[in-house]
C-alpha cells in the first residue's frame, strides 16, 4: 500500500499541486479568454450589442456547466482506474464521456433553436430578447463540440496529462479572435453580425478545439495501454457509474451557475447599461475563477490517485493543500482587482456608463474571489472522494436559498444594482465555502470508498 510518506513535507504537496495546476489553470483560463476576448470586442461595438452578449451567455453557461457536472465521472473514473493500476479502462471511459457529451449536445442545440422563447420566459424585454436571441441560437451547433472536448480533456487530466488541452486552447483564442474580427465587424465579405457573431465565432472554434485534442488522444504512442481504441463491449456498466456520479454533481453545479444566470436576468430587468456592466464584472471574475478552476482539477485528481493506492492521509493532504493554496493566491488577486478595477472596466468597454456600473461591480469581485477561489476548489476535493449528494444539497442552500433572494432584495428591490447583485453572490459563495470546508473534514476522517 503507497502511503502519504512518498510525499512527506509540506513544500512538496504544494509543489505537486500547483505543477499539475498551472496547465490545468491555463487550459480553463484559455477558455474564458475566448469569452473575454468575445465580450471585449463586441463591447466595441457598442453597449446594446454587449447586453445582447450577455443576456445570451447566461442560459447557454447553465446548459453547459450542467453537462461539464455530468461529465465529472470521466475525471474521477479515470484518475482511480490509473492510481490503481487499471489503465486499460481509462480509454473505454473516455468514450463513455464522448458518447454522453456528444448526446447531451445534441439535446442543447435542439433546446436553444428556442432562443427568443428562453429570453422572453425570462422577462427580458423586446429589444434584449431580439438582439440576444439572435445570439443565443448560434451557441446551440457547438454544444455537442465542446462537451465531447470537455470529456477529452477530463480523459486526459485524470492521466496525469494537462498539457495537451492547454496547448489546443491557447492556440483555439488566436482562431477565435481572427474569426471574431471577421464576423462581429463584418470584414472578408461577411456582413457586421455583433453579438452574433462573436458565438458564430466561438461555435466554429469549439469544434477546431475537439478536433485537434481527439486527434492528439488518437495519435498518443501509447494510446494501447490506455485502451483508446478499445471496444466498448461489456463497459457499459461504467456508464452507470459516471451518471451516478455526473448527476448529483450537475444538479450543483447546475444550481450554482443558474444563481449567476437569475442574476444576469435580474440585470436585464433594470435596463442594458446594467446588463452590460454586470457582463463586464461576471467575466472578470469568471477568468479569474479558472485559477481556482486549475488547482481544483488538481486536486480532485490527487484525492481520487490517493483513494485509489487506498492512501487517507494523502486524501487529506490533498484536499487541505489545494484550498489553501487557492486562497492564499486569491488574496493576491483580490488586491490586484481592488487597485486596478476602472483599468480593468476600461479594457473592456470605452461606453462611461457601463464603465461606471462596471467599476463599483469589480470592487465587489475582489471580495468575491477569494471565497469562489475556496469553495472551488474544496468541490474539487469532494468530487475526487466521489462525494457529490451533500455538496449538491450544500450548493442548494448556499445559492437558491441565500444568493438569490438577497439579489433580487438588494440589486432590485432595494434598488443597488447590479453591486447588489455581486454582494448577493459574495454571500451564496460564503456560505459554500465554510460548508463545503466542514464536508470535506468529514470525508478526510472516514473511511476510504473507491469505487
Amino acid at each position: 500500500m503507497t502511503t502519504a510518506a512518498a510525499w512527506p513535507t509540506l513544500s512538496q504537496h504544494v509543489r505537486r499541486t500547483v505543477g499539475f495546476a498551472l496547465p490545468v489553470m491555463v487550459a480553463r483560463a484559455g477558455l474564458v479568454i475566448m469569452v473575454t476576448v468575445d465580450t471585449v470586442m463586441t463591447g466595441r461595438v457598442g453597449a446594446a450589442e454587449l447586453a445582447y452578449y450577455g443576456i445570451s451567455f447566461a442560459p447557454q453557461i447553465v446548459m453547459l456547466t450542467v453537462g461539464i457536472g455530468l461529465l465529472v465521472g470521466v475525471i474521477v473514473l479515470t484518475a482511480q482506474a490509473d492510481g490503481a493500476g487499471h489503465s486499460q479502462q481509462c480509454g473505454r471511459i473516455w468514450h463513455l464521456g464522448l458518447a454522453l457529451g456528444g448526446g447531451l449536445g445534441l439535446v442543447y442545440a435542439l433546446a436553444l433553436s428556442r432562443s427568443d422563447a428562453i429570453l422572453a420566459l425570462l422577462g427580458q424585454g423586446p429589444e434584449i430578447t431580439a438582439g440576444g436571441g439572435r445570439a443565443l441560437a448560434l451557441w446551440g451547433p457547438g454544444m455537442p463540440a465542446i462537451l465531447m472536448f470537455v470529456a477529452t480533456t477530463s480523459f486526459l487530466e485524470g492521466i496525469g496529462r494537462p498539457r495537451p488541452g492547454m496547448v489546443v486552447a491557447l492556440g483555439a483564442n488566436l482562431l477565435n479572435a481572427g474569426l471574431n474580427w471577421v464576423f462581429i465587424f463584418g470584414h472578408l465579405g461577411a456582413p457586421a453580425m455583433g453579438a452574433a457573431g462573436a458565438v458564430l465565432a466561438t461555435t466554429l472554434t469549439r469544434w477546431a478545439m475537439l478536433a485537434a485534442l481527439a486527434g492528439y488522444v488518437l495519435s498518443m504512442r501509447d494510446s494501447g495501454r490506455y485502451g483508446v481504441q478499445a471496444p466498448l463491449a461489456g463497459r457499459f456498466g461504467d456508464l452507470r457509474k459516471l451518471l451516478a456520479l455526473g448527476a448529483p454533481f450537475a444538479a450543483g453545479i447546475g444550481l450554482e451557475t443558474s444563481a449567476f444566470a437569475a442574476t444576469a436576468t435580474f440585470a436585464g430587468w433594470l435596463g442594458a447599461v446594467p446588463l452590460a456592466g454586470y457582463q463586464v464584472a461576471i467575466n472578470a471574475t469568471a477568468l479569474i475563477y479558472m485559477l481556482a478552476i486549475g488547482l481544483s482539477t488538481a486536486t480532485a485528481v490527487r484525492v481520487a490517485n490517493a483513494i485509489g493506492r487506498q492512501d487517507r492521509a494523502g486524501l487529506a493532504w490533498a484536499g487541505w493543500v489545494g484550498t489553501g493554496v487557492a486562497i492564499v493566491l486569491m488574496l493576491a488577486v483580490a488586491a490586484g482587482v481592488a487597485l486596478g478595477a476602472d483599468g480593468i472596466a476600461s479594457l473592456y468597454t470605452d461606453d462611461d456608463a457601463v464603465r461606471t456600473v462596471a467599476t463599483a461591480a469589480l470592487y465587489v469581485v475582489a471580495w468575491i474571489v477569494v471565497v469562489d477561489g475556496a469553495q472551488g476548489v474544496l468541490i474539487g476535493a469532494t468530487r475526487g472522494a466521489a462525494d457529490v449528494t451533500v455538496p449538491t444539497a450544500i450548493y442548494a442552500l448556499s445559492f437558491w436559498a441565500i444568493s438569490v433572494p438577497m439579489g433580487y432584495g438588494l440589486g432590485v428591490a432595494a434598488g443597488l444594482g447590479v453591486p447588489g447583485l455581486m454582494w448577493s453572490l459574495f454571500a451564496g459563495l460564503l456560505a459554500a465555502s465554510l460548508l463545503l470546508g466542514a464536508r470535506f473534514r468529514v470525508i478526510s476522517r472516514r473511511p476510504l470508498r473507491p469505487l
